[in-house]
């Protein structure tokens, strides 16, 4: 099947149930007209992707999609403009992302990695064979909001939790930690809560999120309705994982709607997530509007809002910790990156400063 064919019929071709759709063709028509094929990254390891074209998945090499800067390489879920034959083949261009999902690195370089773009749902999955994280699930939810994606609290193995009213107090913990966000109890033991999960990844792109053992394998293959991710069992001491994902996985799911599959996160870094961080503690922010100044810390100023709910009970305490530690985890990122930034500057200045020398300086020797 050939791209001339698709502004014929854009929503009905091979590529539409990994997500093309009219607008993305119209992104990609400059690249139609250099003989390039539309394509979706499913798949990314060792400076080589793997592509869904029309055509089928191809091997490509992205030698000329890898800039210097992490956030803009080529990663899973971006739309590809990739090369209609070669040995190897190459990846061009890829399309200006709708939506990106970015953390922190675990490097002192303050860098940010993509984990997964253009994405319409981010799926958190939180296991309840353990203690349930709550600070966690605000670090997931902040980065979650600052990608663009609406995102989803997935409770997984509810069947752990018997007892009704013990499963409806750790939902209600959740969502006072999530507000404006679905919390679903999920189980692939009794198949609690996967016919609405499906229901909602069944429109878009949805990333699958969560830190090692949350059974994020075990969600995936019930909505892929087969057995298609491996799963390990937890460690029965700390309910932790061992990384039966080791990339990042796109999969068209039969029932509509695509997946991205993620490994464990050991660490969840914010990256430059400030409206995030305000929209995963909406209350907070709204609190903040009726203090006496605009710029008060909520420390100890008189006439602190924020002081005044957490006095009376209306505000947990613990999320206004929360709160403060993840504004000021994304203030020292921020800070950082503009040192790191400042310092290429300087590197440029000082190169192009000896340059400029040694260019005056070869003047002079020719008049000389």
């Amino acid at each position: 099947m050939s791209f001339s064919s698709f502004p014929q019929a854009p929503l009905s071709h091979a590529l539409t149930p990994y997500g093309w759709d009219e607008a993305w063709e119209a992104e990609f028509a400059p690249y139609a007209e250099q003989g390039l094929l539309p394509g979706r990254v499913v798949r990314v390891d060792r400076g080589q992707c793997d592509v869904m074209t029309a055509d089928g998945l191809v091997r490509a090499d992205t030698a000329f999609v890898t800039p210097h800067d992490p956030l803009r390489v080529i990663c899973t879920g971006d739309w590809a403009a990739v090369e209609a034959a070669g040995n190897p083949r190459y990846v061009k261009a890829y399309l200006p992302r709708r939506t990106a999902f970015v953390r922190s690195t675990s490097s002192q370089r303050s860098e940010g990695q993509i984990l997964a773009a253009n994405v319409d749902h981010a799926i958190i999955a939180v296991s309840l064979a353990v203690e349930l994280d709550l600070g966690r699930i605000e670090r997931f939810l902040a980065l979650a909001w600052e990608s663009g994606a609406q995102p989803l609290v997935v409770l997984t193995k509810a069947d752990l939790v018997p007892d009704p009213v013990t499963l409806g107090h750790l939902v209600q913990d959740v969502e006072t930690t999530a507000p404006g966000v679905q919390v679903l109890t999920v189980s692939s033991v009794t198949g609690e809560g996967t016919d609405v999960l499906a229901a909602v990844v069944g429109d878009g792109t949805s990333v699958l999120l969560g830190i090692s053992g949350a059974g994020k394998s075990t969600l995936a293959n019930a909505l892929l309705g087969a057995e298609v991710m491996e799963v390990q069992e937890a460690r029965a001491v700390d309910g932790k994982g061992r990384h039966t994902t080791t990339t990042r996985n796109l999969l068209a799911l039969p029932g509509g709607g695509v997946l991205i599959d993620t490994p464990g996160l050991r660490g969840v870094g914010l990256w430059d997530a400030q409206a995030g961080v305000g929209q995963v503690f909406s209350e907070i922010e709204e609190y903040a509007a009726r203090c006496r100044f605009h710029d008060c810390a909520h420390e100890a100023e008189p006439g602190c809002a924020v002081l005044a709910a957490v006095d009376s009970g209306e505000l947990p305490e613990r999320r206004l910790e929360s709160y403060r530690k993840l504004l000021r985890e994304n203030q020292r990122i921020v800070a950082k990156t503009d040192a790191r930034l400042r310092a290429e500057i300087r590197r440029d200045w000082r190169l192009k400063s000896a340059v400029g020398r040694s260019n005056y300086a070869a003047k002079r020797g020719g008049r000389a």
